[in-house]
């Protein structure tokens, strides 16, 4: 992978995060006025779109921190 594709790859993760963290929000805000269940939709929302940020940044990453000089990694 050239030096070019990594830095695309690595620009997209912040906007990855973003995306998750305001899905996994507006998802549960919307639940929580539909079902008038207070902020505790909202609460699991949020911390679903955290994980789910977490374990796709880690995916995304996994190439970039593999060492073992195989054809995935991007940093050759």
């Amino acid at each position: 992978m050239n030096n070019w594709l990594a830095a695309l790859r690595l620009t997209g993760i912040g906007f990855y995060i973003a995306i998750c963290i305001l899905l996994g929000t507006g998802g549960g805000l919307w639940l929580d006025d539909k079902l008038d269940t207070g902020p505790w939709l909202l609460i699991l929302g949020l911390v679903f779109g955290l994980l789910l940020s977490i374990f796709g940044v880690y995916r995304m990453l996994r190439p970039f921190l593999n060492h073992s000089g195989d054809k995935e990694n991007p940093c050759n």
